[in-house]
């Protein structure tokens, strides 16, 4: 497996990388994206943290947008755990309400009472500013939606199976309260160490690159 995670980090490497503020029109408007975070390397690259993609059609442009720019940790697991770092590594008690969803009606006339709302508004900006100052990001266009949640997985798997490349000591992920994150070195807690990439998939996806 680490030969094929080390030529997925070479491949994604070899890509021109963006980062904010990035011009949305050099974004596919489908596909698969690959963040980068200052100051982790992995088989002598920049190394892979966190991949992702989305469901609906042409929306990779917004996916990229809630991560790096809307401050709403409900629309972002990527802000989410960003910010359950920052309260964990501060031990902050709020960790429990950031926790809670307010994305529907039902929950908002549930828990917002309890809810600082002026804390969430300032832990937001905090989220923005460290996803801005610190992360790159390539894309891997592909069209079909299936096409694109079946690699994101193998790549997601190949990427946490491999032994030969993980986080540095000073990762900001090493202060998540989710095991898997802090122990895969990615900002991901699903499609870990499932089936990876094959390298006849390998090949694949290489084609895709245009």
């Amino acid at each position: 497996m680490s030969k094929i995670c080390e030529e997925l980090h070479r491949v994604f490497n070899s890509l021109p990388k963006q980062k904010f503020p990035f011009d949305e029109k050099k974004i596919p408007k489908n596909g698969i994206y690959i963040l980068f975070e200052k100051g982790e390397k992995g088989h002598g690259f920049d190394r892979i943290v966190r991949i992702g993609t989305h469901t609906g059609d042409n929306n990779l442009r917004s996916r990229l947008k809630q991560h790096f720019l809307v401050k709403n940790k409900d629309r972002s697991i990527f802000r989410k755990n960003i910010g359950r770092v920052i309260l964990n590594k501060n031990k902050d008690p709020y960790l429990e309400k950031w926790e809670l969803c307010l994305t529907s009606k039902e929950a908002r006339e549930k828990y917002l009472h309890i809810v600082d709302l002026e804390k969430q508004k300032q832990l937001e900006e905090e989220i923005s500013s460290y996803i801005q100052k610190n992360f790159q990001f390539v894309v891997l266009p592909i069209e079909n939606k299936d096409k694109r949640l079946g690699i994101e997985s193998k790549i997601i798997s190949a990427v946490s199976l491999c032994k030969e490349c993980g986080p540095s000591n000073r990762w900001f992920g090493k202060f998540s309260p989710k095991d898997k994150i802090r122990e895969s070195g990615l900002w991901l807690v699903n499609e870990l160490g499932k089936v990876a990439l094959s390298e006849k998939e390998l090949e694949e996806v290489k084609r895709f690159i245009k």
